[in-house]
């Protein structure tokens, strides 16, 4: 896709006639919800199912990668599938999958089940981002579509706070065990397809979107439309930007989610799954954090700045906003560390938001599942990596974390780095004609 403004060119507003591109992004706020709640609710059940399954640490760590690795191996299946059959069919195909490894788990008894169950989940789930991403070119024009990105992102930890509520809902206040609490909480995935099916279609085929608003959506410059297969992708540079700041920042995000309840624990005592305070504080900065950095994105565009300036300047911002984890080992005040780590997390999900909108400002919509593809799978490799050096330094050092944090505050400008040194413009790729000359 090409930039929408150059340098120095005149910013259009935002038109005020026609919203209904929001009611997507509305869609997909609700997806991200229903995807995080099921692939966060094995982690709030695990102490249950293994006092009465008798799991070891090692059959819950098997559990837990099997679900990375299908996870991150899944994104290249899926990042193709939503290319090959655009987002409607393709995040259609995906919700399905991950549905039923969801409920799946209701009917697991053993751990190779549960490993099954965990593997069908996280193929369903690796089609989310590529599908969030791809739907948002569709709908929206480059210097609006971080801001949108980053209210979908934003929905990741909305899910995850949800999910103590949701387990609450079904086995407190219905009565359910946990098999029957993973199978009926599958309806939200039903729910969900059918919503999708319903609701979402290309703009200019909705028959829902005025003219005023078609017009704001496609007023980008042509591009070039044809879908790029995996042999030409994995030649582009630019492709290897993103995924080698995929493959930096993303390992941040996991160990957020899985060692913070260990972090707090050791060094403050408290249960992050009991008391929730803490956890819901630095999930709700992420959020801001998530919003913010779309926002800042897309105004700078607007403003009249390049693509290049704003989606770069706002990484290096966000980066800046993860060095407050310099500061957290050591404290002895617990609320003090759970501003920082909000901080933190609010400046991993700004860049978050902003590295998903590159993907589409360098290369054709019918290509950008599967560039988004190959950025999951290179963070779920890194993340495999991550959590099996942060355990080999927590042994060696006797639990601490400074040496982690430290490393954390640094993959962000590193991945800037990467991105500039690939794509110094964060220009449209160059598609060479395959028409033979006349």
């Amino acid at each position: 896709m090409a930039q929408a403004i150059a340098n120095g060119g005149a910013a259009l507003p935002v038109p005020r006639a026609g919203r209904y591109r929001w009611l997507i992004i509305a869609l997909l706020f609700a997806a991200t919800t229903v995807n995080y709640i099921d692939r966060t609710m094995l982690g709030l059940l695990a102490p249950v199912l293994g006092d009465e399954l008798g799991w070891s640490e090692n059959d819950y760590g098997n559990i837990v990668t099997a679900f990375q690795a299908a996870y991150a191996l899944g994104f290249l299946l899926m990042g193709w599938l939503i290319d090959r059959f655009g987002p409607k069919i393709g995040y259609s195909i995906a919700i399905t999958i991950w549905t039923i490894g969801h409920v799946a788990h209701g009917f697991a008894g053993s751990v190779v089940s549960f490993m099954a169950a965990r593997i069908v989940l996280g193929v369903g789930e690796a089609g989310h981002f590529p599908s969030v991403v791809r739907a948002s070119s569709e709908w929206f024009p480059q210097k609006e579509r971080s801001y949108a990105i980053g209210w979908v992102n934003s929905a990741t930890t909305i899910g995850v706070i949800l999910t103590a509520p949701t387990i609450w809902l079904f086995m407190v206040w219905m009565g359910f065990d946990w098999r029957q609490t993973f199978i009926y909480s599958g309806a939200f995935g039903v729910v969900l397809l059918l919503l999708w099916l319903w609701l979402y279609s290309n703009p200019r085929e909705s028959g829902k979107v005025s003219e005023a608003e078609l017009a704001w959506i496609e007023h980008d410059p042509p591009e070039q439309v044809e879908r790029l297969g995996w042999g030409k992708i994995v030649t582009k540079r630019e492709a290897w930007a993103f995924a080698i700041a995929k493959f930096l920042t993303d390992p941040v995000w996991f160990l957020m989610l899985f060692w913070l309840p260990k972090y707090f624990a050791s060094t403050y005592d408290v249960d992050l799954k009991v008391v929730l305070l803490p956890m819901i504080i630095m999930y709700l900065l992420s959020d801001v954090g998530s919003i913010v950095g779309g926002w800042t994105s897309s105004k700078l565009i607007q403003n009249g700045h390049s693509v290049n300036f704003a989606r770069k300047i706002t990484m290096i911002g966000a980066g800046l906003c993860v060095l407050p984890l310099l500061f957290v080992t050591g404290l002895e005040n617990m609320w003090l560390a759970v501003v920082l780590i909000g901080i933190a997390l609010a400046g991993h999900q700004a860049f978050s938001s902003t590295i998903l909108s590159i993907p589409p400002d360098m290369f054709p919509k019918r290509a950008v599942g599967s560039v988004i593809g190959l950025g999951g799978f290179m963070g779920g490799v890194g993340g495999m990596i991550m959590a099996k050096s942060t355990g080999l330094v927590l042994d060696a050092t006797g639990g601490n974390y400074t040496l982690i944090f430290a490393a954390c505050t640094t993959v962000y400008f590193l991945a800037v780095l990467a991105v500039h040194l690939l794509s110094p413009k964060l220009a449209p790729v160059r598609i060479e004609s395959t028409a033979a000359p006349a």
